[in-house]
């Protein structure tokens, strides 16, 4: 029988009527004579309140000891979830990642997976039982409980649909697919029915929160087909999976908007090898995430350097530069946390001219400035005032025509 992953996420089985409706939607997968292997996520908002109580106790918690605290969430859901579906008439069973040897390096709150053993999961799928395994968690080499950091049950459950040769891993959430834009911002967004692995990992890189990269990542690497759709109703949602040709015919396939975005600018650096290189290790040993770098040379001795993080990166960042001053040598720096990013993605934009010119068009008839641009291959992003973030993210939507589905938007390219 064909392998099927589901996953479920803390929303969708925030308590017992959730988890049923949820064991609902396994047993129907079972009954389609599926082998069905769920991942779940902790129920609602327990990870927030482990959290809680372990800085109740101590501001500074070890890494190692929170990783072994927040595990716990999860394996209380899968071992609920599976009990649910005995009560159902199905037989189950639940394991942690440790139990199905999911191998993982050992930075603690955000490791890596290495690999899988999917032994016991087979042995246990061929006695027709469905496999429940706690999300967000592994080990690593030494049996030190691991986790995955954001994101890391979607990631779990698209590993181990790799792992499996699954022909899906469905990722279900509280909405009811991808949509162009978040429709909180653009209210008349259009679902999109399929989207690549690329815009995909652009978008969630950008600030669209439906799925981490790092599960697309594995999607892409492993050819994972993801779908993600609604826990609450049966209609399709939208599937993640690798280019198909009408894709290209799609200028634009979606737009995201990401705040509390943070800037720091450097004027006047010494323009010489290796200036570059101090400043960024500098931020790495910071542990400062960096989003987007902009470098213009004013001249053959000076340059001016900027790059953007999110607004908690700020400080550290800030102090990494200063730091260093001596040893690059810049005249000034400035500092903007009132900043939002506004992005357009599309593989169409590869193989199409004058998205920029819309983009920028659609900005300036909005009366918004931009601060500074960034592009690749399929992305166009743009600095804006936050305080102009959703007007910027409802004129580019409008623009390229994000509230009418693909297929409508292929006509007019």
């Amino acid at each position: 029988m064909a392998i099927i992953v589901q996953k479920f996420g803390g929303t969708s089985v925030a308590d017992a009527e959730k988890i049923r409706q949820a064991a609902k939607r396994v047993a129907s997968a079972a009954d389609k004579s599926h082998n069905v292997v769920v991942v779940a996520s902790a129920r609602g908002r327990q990870t927030d309140k482990l959290i809680a109580d372990a800085l109740e106790l101590n501001p500074n918690p070890p890494e190692r000891e929170m990783d072994q605290l927040l595990s716990t969430g999860e394996i209380q859901t899968v071992s609920l979830f599976a009990m649910a579906l005995a009560a159902m008439g199905y037989e189950a069973i639940s394991f942690t990642g440790g139990q199905i040897r999911m191998l993982t390096d050992s930075a603690h709150t955000k490791a890596r997976i290495k690999s899988i053993d999917s032994q016991r999961i087979h042995k246990h799928l061929a006695q027709n039982k469905i496999v429940l395994i706690a999300g967000f968690q592994g080990i690593d080499e030494n049996e030190n409980i691991t986790t995955l950091g954001r994101g890391g049950s979607d990631t779990t459950a698209v590993a181990l649909a790799a792992a499996l040769g699954a022909v899906e891993c469905e990722i279900y959430t509280d909405v009811d697919g991808i949509y162009t834009a978040d429709p909180r911002i653009f209210k008349t967004a259009a679902k999109m029915e399929l989207i690549s692995y690329d815009e995909m990992l652009e978008m969630a890189s950008l600030g669209a929160g439906v799925m981490h990269t790092r599960a697309v990542e594995f999607g892409k690497n492993y050819d994972v087909k993801i779908h993600v759709r609604s826990s609450m109703a049966e209609n399709k949602g939208t599937i993640i999976t690798h280019e198909v040709s009408q894709m290209e015919g799609v200028v634009v396939s979606g737009a995201t908007v990401q705040k509390d975005m943070a800037k720091i600018g450097l004027v006047g650096v010494d323009n010489k090898p290796g200036n570059a290189a101090r400043i960024f290790a500098n931020l790495a040993a910071a542990k400062v995430v960096v989003n987007d770098i902009m470098q213009t040379e004013v001249s053959a001795e000076k340059a001016n350097l900027s790059f953007t993080m999110g607004i908690s990166d700020l400080q550290p960042a800030k102090k990494a530069v200063e730091r260093i001053k001596a040893d690059i040598d810049y005249d000034k720096i400035f500092v903007r946390d009132d900043i939002a990013e506004v992005s357009v993605v599309g593989i169409g934009m590869r193989t199409h001219y004058g998205v920029a010119d819309r983009m920028f068009g659609a900005l300036a008839k909005a009366r918004i400035n931009i601060d500074s641009i960034t592009t690749s291959e399929i992305r166009i992003s743009c600095i804006v005032d936050k305080d102009q973030a959703d007007e910027a993210l409802r004129a580019v939507s409008t623009a390229f025509e994000l509230d009418k589905p693909a297929h409508e938007r292929i006509k007019n390219t």
